[in-house]
């Protein structure tokens, strides 16, 4: 059997209980949504939905959970393999396909992690949890992943996904000019193969909002500074004219549109009004707050 005792010294009972019984779907089982599943269940999550319409390929196997024992297999049934031998109690829903395809998968879920590079998707994936006040967490990694981002976003308390793009993701941006927010001509971010141990810092960071989220009610839970963090791998300008030092981070709350067509009005008036109603459009660097996020990581001889 799995030893858990490392991980419930630091989670405490209460939050392994919670976990045990929380259901997460990963929508994109690639290189960001096969570690993120790897993460949390490493973690204690068991109950797992996973989707996406893909199998393992040679090209793969440098940027993947996945090996070359799993090559031509549906990545859903690769990384549910993988969960299961990490952690025996895992119980996984793999559906194959795209989920538009699926659209049941979000009901009945506790937190939903958008693993997908396709902007449409995105919108639908938003969408589909606002309509089950869902929370989400969603992940993006720029360009030969210098660096990226994480977004948890709670449906009905601040921004929906469409605000935080229409801050985040500029789709009128010069196609000559780099902007590692920018989105190439089908929709996906301007984004070519990183190395692996950059792609798993993102994937990581979005695994550790992800768990944070589950913790939620237990004493485990930390409140975090805001509701994205943009993470820079190599020395990046996140901010114009201000150099992010490699391995930095920087933390910053994006708000609602109060004229949102997704979370808007209609939307608004189903739900208690939050602070950001009425909130004035604000630069990228007014939103972000500058401090380098602190991370603490706890290391163990095995």
């Amino acid at each position: 059997m799995t030893d858990w005792s490392r991980v419930s010294n630091l989670l405490g009972d209460e939050g392994m209980a919670l976990l045990a019984r929380r259901r997460v779907a990963i929508v994109g089982l690639g290189s960001g949504g096969g570690a993120v599943a790897l993460f949390l269940a490493m973690s204690g999550v068991q109950r797992f939905i996973l989707v996406d319409d893909d199998r393992l390929e040679e090209g793969n196997l440098l940027r993947h959970v996945a090996d070359r024992r799993y090559l031509g297999q549906a990545k859903v049934t690769a990384v549910a393999d993988l969960l299961r031998q990490r952690n025996p109690l895992v119980q996984v829903v793999t559906l194959k396909g795209r989920f538009e395809q699926h659209p049941e998968a979000l009901d009945d879920v506790d937190l939903l992690v958008v693993a997908v590079d396709n902007e449409p998707a995105r919108h639908a994936l938003n969408e589909a949890a606002l309509a089950r006040r869902l929370a989400a967490v969603y992940a993006g990694v720029y360009e030969r992943a210098v660096g990226g981002d994480v977004a948890l976003l709670r449906a009905g308390v601040g921004a929906c996904y469409a605000c935080w793009a229409a801050e985040l993701r500029d789709e009128e941006a010069p196609q000559d000019q780099p902007d590692y927010g920018m989105l190439g001509p089908e929709g996906t971010l301007a984004a070519e193969p990183g190395l692996w141990p950059h792609v798993t810092r993102v994937a990581a960071a979005q695994a550790q909002l992800a768990l944070n989220e589950l913790l939620r009610g237990s004493p485990a839970h930390e409140q975090l500074p805001g509701n994205t963090v943009l993470l820079a791998n190599r020395g990046l300008e996140i901010i114009e004219g201000q150099l992010t030092l490699p391995q930095g981070a920087i933390w910053a709350t994006i708000e609602r549109k109060p004229d949102c067509l997704v979370c808007g009005p209609t939307f608004r008036d189903q739900t208690p009004a939050q602070s950001e109603d009425g909130a004035q459009d604000l630069s990228l660097a007014e939103l972000l707050n500058d401090r380098p996020a602190r991370m603490q990581v706890e290391e163990h001889e095995e």
